[in-house]
């Protein structure tokens, strides 16, 4: 049926007709700063891959010298002591990191697996390309496996290297001007440890629900915002709305997630029964990951008791001769499925330490007084100060690790007294296994004060786990033991 008008389209309305256009596409370039991209840590970066590929070439020359020489087609000349065929690989490999986003991604630069895949990728790459160059023509195997699994070694060995140094240092550090959206009574939450722990600046907030109005998208961008970070935006409308909006300003977003949100990561959109979902499916390599990781916690465990047993020797006698007692402290922690079992510790209070507990509840730190923290503790031995600050007294928890009651990382055992106080969504944490270090460590330790912020991370760790996620948690708790930072 057709529907005519004897309107006729006004000035006015075929202005507005001509503005209207597919959201997706920009209307302007996103200028990129200097500050923004951080360019003296990408130059850091790219320096130490070219100088890890160059050192794992040098000691694979070294060890091909008495066996085959590299054929005459692939002798391309040298540059600066080095083949024109390793600056080859040296490009590509570049080209590859900076493709992946290795160089500028906040998160992506500290991708170790992905990494590993792409330097295999393109020595892969090489013998395919090879073969068609002249399938007569191959690279000795004596240089061409070392320099494979060197590069390998050495570009992820220098990158674990360098992030100690650019999460100590201001080298990596953007003071961000950041716009937050949230709902009222968590606005000034948000934006106080957005300050405290990252070093952004809060130049402006909106509560949640006018986060789809026209006044809020002239509100960021008024306010020099360079990212967003949201919770609890109006899902509906968020992706036809706001984060295009953003996008095409060149604005980032960060959205503080929920677990459903999380799980949505791990899935592939599909349409299914004509309707648009997310599926979720087991890898066929999942579980080799997981069991990667329990073979890691169990040779790390036993070269790390090896290897630190003069440690041990040195931190038992100054537990000796700063106070009476024994060297060791056992305290019973609920772990995987919720089981009970004895969790071993150096000694850093005073033997009635468990006594006088009962006496100091009244200075609990924590808000909520589910975990019992409190500063300057008097139960604390002299040596005790110096053992927490440098979480020495952590290592005995090695031996818990070797008998499978432990991982390296994951969620922080809590003793039988703060789980009593749990509510229900908490227990979730309890379906992996403890570990000694965990996302609450690197994330603020101390400064967490309610169970709730810690089972958050907690939860949020579950959900994203990857062996990946495992080491870059080990990588940063390194940096802050060595830098004593949070403890206490």
């Amino acid at each position: 049926m057709r529907v005519s008008s004897d309107r006729k389209p006004t000035k006015k309305h075929t202005e507005q007709c001509a503005k209207k256009y597919d959201i997706r596409a920009g209307n302007q370039i996103k200028q990129w700063s200097m500050v923004e991209c951080n360019w003296l840590r990408s130059l850091f970066l790219i320096a130490s891959d070219t100088l890890g590929l160059g050192i794992a070439w040098q000691v694979s020359r070294r060890l091909n010298q008495d066996f085959s020489p590299l054929p005459p087609e692939l002798n391309w000349g040298e540059f600066a002591g080095f083949t024109g065929l390793f600056w080859a690989f040296a490009a590509a490999i570049v080209t590859g990191f900076a493709y992946h986003n290795f160089y500028r991604g906040e998160s992506q630069w500290r991708n170790y697996v992905k990494q590993a895949q792409v330097i295999s990728s393109v020595y892969m790459a090489s013998l395919v390309v090879s073969y068609f160059y002249s399938p007569t023509v191959d690279a000795p195997r004596s240089l061409f496996f070392p320099a494979w699994i060197g590069s390998i070694v050495m570009i992820i060995g220098l990158r674990l290297l360098l992030t100690l140094l650019f999460d100590q240092f201001p080298i990596a550090r953007i003071h961000t001007p950041v716009f937050i959206i949230a709902p009222s009574d968590r606005l000034s939450y948000l934006a106080k440890i957005v300050e405290k722990r990252t070093g952004y600046k809060v130049v402006g907030v909106l509560t949640s629900s006018l986060a789809n109005t026209s006044h809020a998208i002239q509100s960021i961008i008024s306010s020099g915002a360079k990212e967003v970070i949201a919770e609890g935006l109006p899902e509906t409308q968020l992706a036809s709305q706001l984060y295009w909006q953003l996008r095409n300003a060149g604005i980032g977003l960060r959205l503080v997630p929920s677990s459903l949100m999380l799980l949505h990561r791990r899935g592939t959109p599909e349409i299914f029964a004509s309707m648009p979902m997310i599926r979720i499916e087991s890898s066929l390599l999942a579980n080799w990951e997981y069991i990667f990781k329990r073979c890691l916690d169990l040779v790390a465990a036993f070269l790390g008791l090896i290897v630190l047993s003069p440690v041990f020797i040195g931190v038992a006698i100054a537990i000796k001769t700063s106070s009476k007692g024994s060297v060791f402290y056992t305290q019973d922690r609920i772990g995987l499925q919720g089981q009970s079992f004895r969790m071993w510790k150096f000694r850093s209070m005073f033997m009635d330490a468990d006594r006088r507990q009962s006496e100091l509840e009244h200075l609990n730190k924590s808000s909520d007084g589910v975990m019992f923290k409190i500063e300057q503790d008097p139960r604390i031995i002299p040596i005790g100060h110096f053992l927490r600050s440098t979480s020495l007294d952590e290592l005995p928890q090695l031996f818990n690790v070797l008998i499978g009651q432990m991982s390296l990382v994951g969620p922080r055992p809590l003793p039988v007294r703060d789980v009593a106080r749990f509510t229900s969504w908490h227990h979730t944490r309890h379906l992996v296994m403890p570990g000694i270090t965990g996302l609450w460590q690197i994330s603020g330790r101390s400064d967490l004060d309610t169970i709730d912020d810690v089972a958050k991370l907690d939860l949020f760790y579950i959900d994203r786990w990857s062996l990946n996620f495992d080491l870059e948690i080990l990588i940063e708790t390194l940096r802050l033991v060595l830098f004593g930072k949070g403890a206490y």
